[in-house]
């Protein structure tokens, strides 16, 4: 689905958007930056790489760079098969199990590595925002996206201070959340029970080791929270790498706070992986900063680089971890284990 989507989309925007005099502009386009931009990917990879072996380190486990080099692979592709980019959760999770890591400190590690990602996202459009006021005034699509952004600071902000010094909050309004759910008929009571008790286990695991992330491990808790920020920044920065590629002048926290507002939203789409609303959203962010006969051909060449070979490393790592069938194997052992440790 997720490699239909994209195709579709790909031929979709490029129909649109492109015309004879594309393509002799990209010929002109300089090679340095367009190499520069793939150095940035994979010193992105590094990054994010180092990162989980901080957390790793923070709830007291100790994991190899091959193995987080992995995990940030395959977090490529469990995101792009499943909507709204919620499988690499599971995947990493999987691997951290399966080399000697709790399943609670997977969670929890896993966890708080998608949690960094969204706030330092949010935290940059207030940041952009005050080095940059004109932009958003200027286009109201981005006065949507800044407000959506703010709206998820307070929520998120709120819910995630409850979790940690009131986790009974957070279990109580799941198991509301999860009743009302039931009496509209999309949930069996069977179900309903096993689902209840797999989000406290994860509660409790996840308040558990945040409380250990904060004492014992806070050095590198917080070693790996600006390892995040460095990796942001390098993966923010492949957009206006390749504008200026073109020979265009872009104003640099313009475009990080356009681009950040993108990634941001791409979270919440519900097709696998953010297909289709990735490569349209790529193609009207550009065409902010370059002309629209280049704007989708530049929006499929970001997207090309910084997730597309993301994920074709991950479709590597999971053939050659778990085999043929194997992403099928990782969601349905997913709920086995977590029972196991609940027991």
């Amino acid at each position: 689905m997720f490699l239909s989507i994209v195709a579709i989309s790909v031929v979709g925007v490029l129909f649109f958007s492109t015309d004879a005099a594309t393509f002799d502009i990209l010929k002109n386009a300089d090679r340095t930056y367009i190499a520069l931009a793939a150095l940035l990917v994979v010193s992105a990879w590094c990054l994010d790489s180092l990162k989980f072996i901080f957390l790793a380190r923070a709830a007291g486990e100790q994991v190899s760079f091959k193995l987080s080099i992995s995990l940030v692979w395959i977090n490529y592709f469990g995101s792009a098969i499943t909507p709204m980019q919620s499988g690499g959760g599971p995947f990493q999770i999987y691997l951290l199990y399966k080399n000697g890591v709790s399943v609670g400190k997977a969670i929890a590690i896993t966890l708080v590595r998608t949690l960094q990602v969204l706030f330092i996202l949010a935290l940059v459009v207030p940041f952009a925002l005050m080095a940059e006021p004109d932009f958003v005034r200027e286009h109201w699509v981005m006065q949507w996206f800044v407000a959506y952004v703010i709206l998820f600071i307070v929520v998120a902000g709120f819910l995630l201070v409850v979790s940690v010094v009131r986790p009974e909050w957070i279990k109580r309004w799941s198991s509301g959340f999860l009743v009302k759910i039931r009496r509209s008929g999309f949930i069996k009571p069977r179900k309903l029970i096993k689902a209840a008790r797999w989000v406290n286990t994860e509660i409790d695991s996840y308040n558990l080791n945040i409380k250990l992330f904060l004492s014992s491990g806070r050095k590198w808790f917080f070693l790996s929270v600006l390892i995040a920020v460095l990796h942001l920044w390098a993966y923010l920065s492949i957009m206006p790498v390749l504008i200026a590629a073109l020979g265009f002048d872009v104003g640099y926290f313009e475009c990080i706070l356009a681009e950040a507002l993108l990634i941001f939203l791409l979270y919440f789409v519900p097709t696998p992986g953010g297909s289709g609303a990735a490569e349209g959203g790529a193609a009207v962010v550009f065409a902010i900063f370059v002309p629209w006969n280049l704007a989708g051909v530049m929006g499929i060449l970001w997207r090309m680089l910084s997730e597309y070979t993301g994920v074709a490393m991950g479709t590597l790592v999971a053939l050659r971890m778990l085999g043929w069938g194997g992403a099928d194997e990782v969601m349905s052992v997913e709920d086995g284990i977590v029972n196991d440790e609940d027991q």
